[in-house]
């Protein structure tokens, strides 16, 4: 099941609408620390050139997948059961009602974060389809993927802090000692990255 969806900039980080449907009074903290979580996600995913425009980050029990498509980044938090491949299908149906709309006044004017709210509701109204995972729609996208392999990176975002502080640690050695440059540090990263 979908918990929570953001659609936000990339070239800042700015989260432009949510659906929160997970909200009830027990797991109300639980909601704020994901929700919390899914906007630090989003902000690095504004800074760091290293991710993937397709990723999933595992977080305890739960799954944020991600799908940015052009400057647009599209989270969406979910169980870890649920079917990746379902989920990245809803990430590209938000997208593809998105595209509908004038982009170039969305993403320049917008300055409040989640004041898109006529996308939050389609955000509401694309995730109802997806709630069930065994209605026949569903069944057949996720039979029809079978054929496919999905190239999505998974990582756990205690690896993705990890990294991000080691980017901040070359920054900072960089502006120390000018021998020591930003290139060599970001190459370095990259090639522990990709081990």
């Amino acid at each position: 099941m979908v918990k929570l969806t953001i659609v936000g900039r990339v070239e800042d980080g700015l989260p432009l609408a949510q659906d929160q449907t997970f909200v009830n009074q027990q797991d109300n903290a639980s909601f704020l620390f994901y929700k919390q979580q899914a906007e630090l996600l989003l902000k690095q995913i504004s800074q760091d050139p290293l991710l993937h425009p397709k990723m999933t980050i595992l977080l305890d029990h739960h799954s944020f997948h991600f799908l940015v498509e052009k400057k647009i980044c599209y989270i969406a938090l979910s169980d870890s059961s649920y079917p990746r491949k379902l989920l990245f299908h809803y990430l590209q149906d938000l997208q593809k009602e998105l595209d509908h709309f004038d982009k170039i006044t969305l993403i320049q004017t917008t300055s409040k974060p989640y004041s898109f709210v006529r996308f939050s509701k389609i955000i509401g109204r694309i995730r109802k389809q997806y709630m069930d995972t065994r209605t026949q729609a569903n069944l057949s996208k996720l039979n029809a993927s079978r054929k496919q392999e999905l190239d999505v990176v998974t990582e756990h975002l205690n690896d993705l802090i990890q990294r991000r502080q080691l980017l901040g640690y070359c920054v900072e050695m960089d502006t120390r000692d000018n021998h020591y440059s930003r290139f060599s540090c970001y190459f370095q990263i990259k090639l522990d990255y990709d081990r």
